[in-house]
């Protein structure tokens, strides 16, 4: 998430975003510790940390600015899926603890927060600030906007930095040596070259007899997996919006209140016109080439700051096939269509400047910027005739949901479609059988209809339903409920899951036996006769989990690095993507500490203190927590489980 707040950070909503969460955020805290440690009734706690409570109100407002947080960012990507998988309401309830544990550590270290600190913090928020100094009637403005006094949002800031000084007392213990930098470059630079040997199931099917015993008993055990779903179909009419634009009459500042409503419409993306000379460096050159081909790009951006026409320079130049014969022009290209390097410093630079030398993993470029387009919001009148198209298609769609929940009031007691669709002049249409994963006949795919379908009773209509397509208002003609099925009903699936299930085990029994080949001496190429045998060329902990030619794998790439050449064979078989996958070191390639120059040793140590500060703080929450009495209610712990 904070890579895509970054890349978008001069981006006109995205500002509109922040100022929304920080409102949102100072209303949580002064909810959480305005009132967190004042009596409360046992109902309206969500949990209690020794002789702290915390509020029901006080959770859900912090879950409510976690998950405003998230949707404002992610938008329409920010799923249901997505949410539980962040953990959102267990995120803004351990905060909560975590803020309530550290109060306390810092009232058992006899900390405090002085006048003074709390005076200077308050007048360097910026949000207080009138051209960088601190306006009071600014400030007592923005409190009145939240409905805080003076005295509330004092409280607030003084435990904020009293949070903050207990943490700071906390990370301050972290230290990074020496020898943890040299351990840790070594590791981020050490090459390994990995070969593998693939057993795909795929190529065992053939070797697999189909048994009609076996396949019973595979079936009755599994029957409930082949279980034929509920399906319904639905009788349906269509209140189409593009049949009611006619009927629209805009009233006085429509026009307005769409355009600023739908400001994301109208976006403005920050892209770069920019030309580059491209001096190529392979990535297993020796050092020798790579400063030949270091000085030779020092020579041309010499030349191209002496004034030298830099079009001229690119033809002359830059490997780069693809655009040098235009001048090395690439056009216009926003945020996230270049790699990083190359795209960090074409948006660093105004029209007319020329970068310094940039290095990506295609070599030595040297760009200049001809046109620099910031990030912002079209005019209204620059977008005037999409505004009144979209503001009219948003009037046609009301006036279609009026039309269809009238039909819908009318006829819900008989919970007939005829009558509605002779008062409308609609076409009364339906659909064929469908299940809960099937598209919806002659609609779409319309989750909403069929969610609301699959739990509507018989004889009943449906609350219209907006969809791009239209309003729908329907009711279900035909249920058939879910079953058990008798083995012909499904025999083709059963056979495919028969044989698939075969081959992976026959897949199985090659990898572990050519495995064992392997610890008994044999070469891959001996050990996994038949099998599909690669290599991974030269790989780096920087490929994370993904192994070249082959995908992803956690285990396997956690175990590549831990082989040498004393004891290379990967210790037992991988499941890859569906594939049965064996493994052995072929070289391994210690980190060159002569490359660890002082940038590269400051930015290692300001990692790993990082990391060491962040486990020091959760090494002492954990600590923290082991010893205090928390309580949580049901109904929050019923909320995390849901």
């Amino acid at each position: 998430m904070l890579d895509l707040i970054r890349k978008k950070k001069n981006s006109f909503l995205i500002k509109i975003v922040f100022w929304t969460i920080i409102a949102a955020f100072v209303g949580t805290i002064f909810l959480v510790w305005g009132k967190g440690r004042d009596g409360q009734a046992p109902s309206s706690l969500a949990a209690t940390v020794n002789d702290t409570r915390i509020g029901y109100a006080e959770y859900q407002r912090a879950y409510s600015s976690l998950y405003n947080l998230y949707q404002s960012v992610y938008r329409e990507q920010f799923t249901p899926a997505m949410e539980k998988q962040l953990g959102l309401k267990q995120q803004a309830l351990d905060t909560l603890i975590n803020q309530a544990l550290l109060l306390e550590e810092a009232d058992r270290l006899g900390m405090d927060v002085s006048r003074k600190e709390l005076v200077q913090s308050i007048a360097e928020i910026p949000a207080f600030q009138n051209n960088g100094a601190f306006n009071k009637e600014l400030y007592l403005q923005i409190l009145a906007s939240q409905r805080l006094t003076p005295e509330d949002f004092e409280t607030i800031q003084r435990r904020e930095l009293l949070v903050e000084k207990v943490r700071q007392k906390i990370i301050s213990q972290a230290e990074v040596s020496e020898e943890e930098i040299t351990e840790e470059f070594s590791r981020q630079n050490e090459k390994i070259n990995l070969s593998y040997a693939v057993f795909e199931p795929a190529l065992f099917e053939s070797q697999v007899k189909l048994d009609e015993e076996e396949l019973k008993t595979f079936f009755e055990e599994r029957r409930e997996d082949f279980k034929i779903p509920e399906k319904i179909s639905l009788q349906y009419l269509n209140f189409d919006p593009s049949e009611f634009e006619e009927e629209v009459a805009l009233e006085e500042g429509a026009l307005e209140k769409y355009y600023r409503r739908h400001l994301d419409r109208f976006e403005i993306p920050e892209r770069v016109k920019a030309s580059h000379i491209l001096i190529k460096v392979s990535q297993d050159a020796d050092e020798k080439t790579v400063e030949e081909k270091r000085a030779l790009a020092e020579k041309v951006l010499q030349e191209a700051r002496e004034g030298m026409d830099f079009a001229e320079l690119a033809r002359t130049y830059s490997e780069d096939t693809g655009t040098a014969p235009q001048g090395g022009d690439l056009g216009y290209f926003g945020i996230g269509e270049m790699v990083a390097p190359f795209e960090n410093a074409a948006f660093a630079l105004q029209s007319g400047q020329i970068s310094d030398i940039v290095q990506t993993s295609f070599g030595f470029h040297i760009i200049k910027v001809e046109d620099h387009i910031e990030a912002g919001v079209k005019p209204m009148e620059d977008v005037l005739a999409q505004v009144e198209e979209g503001a009219r298609a948003e009037a046609a769609k009301d006036i279609a949901y009026e039309k269809a929940i009238d039909a819908y009031n009318i006829n819900r007691k008989e919970g007939s479609l005829e009558a509605a669709a002779e008062a409308n002049g609609r076409e009364l249409k339906e659909t064929e059988l469908f299940g809960r994963d099937d598209p919806v006949g002659g609609i779409g795919p319309a989750p909403e209809i069929k969610s609301a379908a699959f739990a509507l009773e018989e004889g009943k209509l449906a609350r219209p339903v907006i969809l791009p397509e239209g309003v729908f208002l329907f009711t279900v003609l035909n249920r058939e409920t879910s079953r058990l099925p008798e083995l012909e009903e499904v025999r083709e699936e059963v056979e495919k899951e028969y044989l698939a299930e075969k081959a992976a085990e026959l897949a199985r029994q090659n990898a572990e036996e050519a495995l064992a080949a392997l610890k008994e001496g044999k070469t891959m190429e001996t050990a996994a006769s038949g099998a599909k045998i690669e290599k991974t060329g030269e790989i780096t902990r920087a490929y994370g989990d993904f192994i070249p030619r082959l995908g992803r794998s956690p285990e396997l790439a956690e175990a590549a690095f831990s082989l040498t050449m004393e004891n290379p064979i990967a210790p037992e078989v991988f499941l890859v993507d569906g594939k049965y996958v064996v493994a052995v070191l072929e070289e391994h390639l210690d980190a060159d500490l002569e490359k660890l120059d002082e940038t590269q040793r400051e930015e290692i140590r300001e990692a790993l203190l990082s990391r060491q500060q962040q486990e020091a703080l959760e090494k002492k929450l954990g600590e923290l927590r082991s010893t205090a009495e928390i309580s949580i209610q049901p109904i929050v712990l019923a909320s995390l489980e849901g």
